[in-house]
């Protein structure tokens, strides 16, 4: 299998799990502030929203990679 065929699957599972979940989470962990031997940290959970076109456009540029994949060989 080739690398074109790999990336395109990639963008097709990437966009089809946009589509179904629309947005994804993540903590970052930041250093507040530091008194001696105490550390103050926060975690702050970041929640990112997935554009449905982003999830379209990642779809059909996947499913375009696989047709012109497909008229190489």
């Amino acid at each position: 299998m080739g690398v074109v065929k790999i990336v395109a699957i990639v963008l097709i599972a990437a966009g089809l799990l946009g589509l179904i979940y629309g947005q994804f989470s993540y903590t970052k962990e930041t250093q507040e502030a530091k008194l001696g031997p105490i550390e103050l940290t926060v975690k702050d959970t970041q929640t990112v929203n997935v554009p449905v076109w982003a999830g379209v456009a990642a779809m059909v540029a996947g499913c375009g990679l696989l047709v012109f994949a497909g008229k190489n060989n």
